[in-house]
């Protein structure tokens, strides 16, 4: 549950710390006092978008934090482990700050976090609903999510969108592979040319580079001869000159040394190694002069090659590993129409299986959504005379849709008659601001057993009622309240004397800025607040009044606990 809130430098809040306790948590205060900006703040712990106006005057930056004692509810605990922030003996503490720049950052437990971190985790801590909230009632998806939270569909619902995304995806495939049949069949002539034109060439990789070196050396067959022999005749020929005689030379003259000083005996070896690298060079020289013949057949050959070479290069790619890639992908292309029509036959089956699978789960989740629908019906019928709607009636209405969606093969539709002789009609078409609240106050009445988030927060549920309907209403929220923190902000004093923990907002001013404060209220401060929202806080009628509410809210406690045993 939420046990504390403090709010620094957000709008006309300076710095506040507001206090909770389990059960019915009220606030109360003049209009424009503040309270929303509460709620407001709660909710920017929740992930609620945020913007630099918010910052109060002269703040460098708005602050809100709020710890939450987690016990042992063991959903949000694996929801924070997956969420990577730590749980400290059962404590959670989130902080978000707005500077005056409209940048905010956030943090769990003392550790960095993100807003989307908050928002993921404040879906399992609190469940928060003012006008915007009620108003979401009229959206069919949130019909259906209410309708499924209550009949406990999860499993349902989960088994027809795993279905469905099986059937999507089969069908995905299949239309993907027919448009790409069909633009190989548009294209099958000139990607079998492409095969053709290149396979009747098949070149090979670097075989273009090597056709370049070896036309480069035919075509100079008698510079490479004359220039291969005069390497012979300079290192091994004739004349005295020749590298070998002068190596032979200089070993004589080594040797000489060599009886003079030792030391440079082992130069000696350094001429024999170098005598039989000339010797080993001048064979290679040899056998390369050797192999150099004159074939103009053969030279024409390679230009011919290298020709048929160049123009797959200029059609096909830059390189030969290139112009083959090509090949290689139309080929790929042409394999499509010879087993594309296999392939979409298969396909066809495994989705006739996965659409019966679908229809299968679907009709599952239909035939659960029915019989919540039917319960779910009564159950908020049994409330709705206690909320000050004797005459009203609530169906939970489903439309079969022409195709199964992820979520079912059905819309559902919230249907009410609030008033005898009218026809019932959507909840959208009829409700007024009040009504939906009552509306939405039922269904939560309902829902809270099946709920697994323990605080609930109602802005202003008692909009547009009052006198025995405002007491139904306090009714109503102290039952919610037996199994759940509920934090309730209202101007009934019924609803107020129904609460176990009471927190007045009130307006001041600080250095000439408007400024709220919040404070516990017991004792006789309660009473005059009370007496406050009944019309006059020093009228003695009123403040007697008062004190007979709180007898009463705690007579009608007492009642409840001795029933309950």
């Amino acid at each position: 549950m939420l046990t504390e809130l403090r709010v620094r430098d957000l709008a006309i809040i300076s710095d506040s710390t507001l206090t909770l306790q389990y059960g019915l948590n009220v606030l109360t205060g003049e209009t424009g006092a503040g309270k929303s900006i509460l709620v407001d703040a709660l909710s920017l712990l929740l992930g609620e978008r945020a913007s630099a106006d918010i910052v109060r005057p002269g703040a460098a930056r708005a602050v809100v934090e709020a710890a939450f004692d987690l016990g042992r509810a063991a959903n949000i605990h694996a929801s924070a482990d997956q969420l990577g922030v730590d749980i400290e003996e059962g404590m959670l503490i989130v902080r978000r700050d707005i500077n005056a720049e409209g940048r905010n950052r956030a943090w769990a437990n003392g550790s960095p976090t993100t807003v989307g971190v908050l928002s993921t985790l404040g879906r399992s801590l609190v469940d928060l609903h003012g006008q915007h909230e009620a108003q979401s009632l009229l959206r069919p998806a949130a019909q259906r999510d209410i309708l499924d939270a209550f009949g406990g569909t999860g499993d349902e619902r989960q088994r027809v969108k795993e279905a469905h995304r099986a059937w999507v995806e089969l069908k995905r495939r299949e239309t993907e592979l027919v448009e790409r049949r069909n633009d190989v069949m548009k294209r099958a002539d000139y990607l079998r040319h492409v095969v053709k034109e290149i396979e009747d060439i098949a070149p090979k990789p670097g075989e273009d580079e090597a056709l370049a070196t070896e036309a480069k050396r035919l075509a100079n067959v008698e510079d490479l001869t004359l220039l291969s022999q005069q390497v012979v005749e300079l290192l091994d020929g004739e004349t005295e000159s020749t590298a070998a005689k002068a190596m032979a030379a200089v070993r004589k003259t080594l040797d000489q040394l060599a009886r003079i000083d030792e030391s440079v005996a082992r130069w000696n070896e350094l001429v024999g190694a170098a005598l039989a690298d000339i010797d080993e060079l001048v064979r290679e020289v040899q056998d390369y002069s050797a192999s150099i013949e004159r074939d103009p057949g053969r030279l024409a050959e390679v230009e011919s090659r290298r020709d048929r070479i160049y123009r797959l290069l200029q059609k096909y790619g830059a390189t030969l590993e290139a112009v083959l890639t090509t090949h290689d992908e139309a080929r790929r292309e042409l394999d499509v129409l010879d087993t594309a029509d296999l392939d979409l036959e298969q396909i066809a089956e495994r989705r006739t299986v996965a659409q019966h699978q679908l229809e299968t789960a679907a009709a599952a989740l239909t035939a659960a959504r029915k019989d919540a629908a039917e319960r779910l019906a009564l159950a908020v019928e049994e409330w709705l005379p206690e909320l000050g709607m004797p005459d009203a009636t609530f169906s939970a209405e489903l439309r079969t849709l022409d195709e199964v969606s992820p979520n079912g093969c059905e819309e559902v539709t919230f249907v009410v008659q609030l008033n005898k002789g009218l026809e019932p009609r959507p909840l959208a078409q009829v409700a007024s601001g009040g009504e939906l609240s009552r509306i939405m106050l039922a269904l939560k009445v309902v829902l809270a057993a099946h709920d697994v988030v323990q605080t609930l927060v109602f802005d202003e549920v008692d909009q547009g009622v009052g006198g025995g309907t405002g007491s139904k209403i306090a009714d109503a929220l102290a039952r919610v309240a037996k199994s759940r923190q509920v934090l309730v902000i209202t101007h009934l004093p019924q609803i107020a004397a129904r609460a176990s923990h009471h927190v007045r907002v009130s307006k001041g001013e600080i250095d000439g800025i408007a400024t709220a404060s919040v404070e516990v209220l017991t004792g006789d401060e309660r009473v005059r607040e009370i007496a406050r929202m009944l019309g006059d806080a020093d009228d003695q009628s009123l403040l007697h009044h008062a004190r007979e509410l709180l007898r009463g809210a705690g007579s009608r406690e007492q009642g409840a606990v001795a029933g309950n045993r």
